[in-house]
């Protein structure tokens, strides 16, 4: 079978088996076809000889043109259609299991402090057009006190919101097809229910629907809390949808709440992601150690 049709059956199933975005399943094969031809230009056509050097070879080819990030991602797109050939027994070993990704800079993620977010509340109030008006109130708020994704947010059916005062939460389907259960505070219970009363009685079974009734795409999503925040005047580079995550996960931690709860509610695999979320300065380090009693005879 050839490169080309492997790829297509790894792209189908991460459409269908998994549920991957269209807008992801474009990242997978762009990143998969630049492998494929490196591996033609040095007539490598058999997935069966591929070697972890090979693979090695194209990531220094790409290092030339390619910063760490985007490497990082070409490695990551290459593991997962191994593993996957792997699980087919379409391999017999995978040749990358054991490749380090390329070490990436440490960026702090763009979160707004409670001023900005209750800032960017004002703005949704005071530039939504009644028709969109609770619905993307709605959609702010979720994403402010939930911290879900924008996929996870989209992905929402009215059978997985509770807003019953016994179990008011969410259930959303985060990466990995993993399920994850969120509380959701009095406020954001009032706001999704002022919503639902004004939601159009529509077939499609999603929380937050378009204006034709059908589904609201991630597109739009994106494309209105840019606009929300834009409004607000505050002027902070890459501002947007993951900043509201970001903010729910520093505000938790502002408040003092443990980092492997934190870790949970975000659905993270690995703590050291949840790390990142955590901003300490240096007032906050001054504080710590000034909260130290060492003797009281000083």
């Amino acid at each position: 079978m050839t490169m080309n049709k492997l790829i297509s059956q790894f792209l189908h199933y991460l459409s269908v088996g998994r549920g991957f975005s269209p807008r992801t399943i474009e990242a997978y094969q762009h990143d998969l076809n630049k492998f494929v031809e490196f591996l033609e230009s040095i007539k490598k056509a058999d997935i069966a000889i591929i070697t972890k050097e090979d693979v090695r070879r194209f990531l220094s080819e790409q290092a030339k043109t390619n910063g760490a990030i985007t490497r990082a991602r070409k490695l990551s797109s290459i593991k997962s259609f191994f593993k996957y050939l792997g699980r087919e027994g379409i391999i017999a070993a995978n040749p990358v299991s054991d490749i380090e990704a390329p070490k990436l800079p440490e960026k702090e993620p763009t979160y707004l402090t409670e001023a900005e977010y209750q800032n960017l509340i004002a703005t949704v109030r005071r530039e939504a057009t009644p028709f969109y008006l609770s619905r993307d109130l709605a959609i702010i708020v979720l994403l402010l006190g939930t911290g879900i994704r924008l996929s996870e947010l989209v992905g929402l059916t009215l059978d997985r919101v509770n807003l019953e005062h016994s179990g008011r939460s969410i259930k959303v389907r985060g990466k990995g097809d993993k399920e994850r259960i969120i509380p959701l505070t009095n406020e954001v219970v009032s706001v999704l229910g002022q919503y639902l009363k004004t939601r159009p009685d529509v077939s499609s079974n999603h929380l937050f629907i378009s204006r034709l009734g059908d589904e609201l795409h991630a597109r739009s999503v994106y494309g209105l809390v840019k606009k929300y925040l834009k409004g607000t005047g505050i002027k902070k580079t890459k501002m947007g949808v993951h900043s509201l995550r970001h903010t729910f996960g520093t505000s938790l931690m502002n408040n003092g709440i443990n980092i492997v709860v934190i870790q949970e509610l975000l659905g993270h695999k690995k703590l050291e992601t949840t790390r990142r979320y955590l901003h300490i300065n240096n007032v906050d380090l001054r504080n710590a150690v000034d909260s130290l009693v060492l003797t009281k005879q000083l």
